[in-house]
């Protein structure tokens, strides 16, 4: 037995890198179904071929885009009615000097990094079961300065 057996979870951002490796070890750990989000169609379609499960949905969108999230939400809903585990993962880093940044900037990071997480928890909490987990991955950049990180 696994330790997520018969759990129903969204990675957000699981077409690549962390949030690839966590949906692929979901699954592994038992997981009933993963949804897994990214705005890239390709990325998505080459993430289903290499984890290889039916347990597994790809729902395309940003988000940072209301309708993109209800649109996830939805299909949630209708597959399996539920989630116990949202992993908040999708984010972004775009690396600009401070007198570099400009407003289209600001926002593209803000939309994804701080508005899309706010309204992915938001919306599935109605879906969250009782004992549910909601995990908020974030950058290193929140602990350790880097060069051209100031947003």
């Amino acid at each position: 037995m696994g330790k997520l057996d018969g759990k129903i979870a969204l990675v957000t951002g699981g077409s690549t890198g962390i949030g690839f490796a966590t949906a692929r070890r979901f699954i592994a750990e038992g997981a009933a179904h993963v949804f897994i989000t990214g705005r890239r169609q390709e990325a998505l379609d080459k993430a289903i071929k290499q984890i290889n499960s039916k347990k597994v949905t790809a729902v395309q969108g940003d988000t940072s885009n209301l309708a993109d999230l209800d649109r996830l939400y939805d299909v949630i809903k209708k597959k399996t009615g539920h989630l116990d585990i949202l992993f908040a993962n999708a984010g972004i880093a775009e690396f600009q000097p401070l007198g570099s940044i400009t407003e289209k900037h600001f926002d593209d990071i803000y939309n994804i990094n701080v508005k899309g997480v706010l309204f992915q928890v938001q919306k599935a909490l109605p879906i969250l079961k009782d004992g549910g987990s909601i995990i908020l991955n974030a950058s290193v950049v929140s602990v350790k300065a880097n060069p051209a990180s100031s947003v």
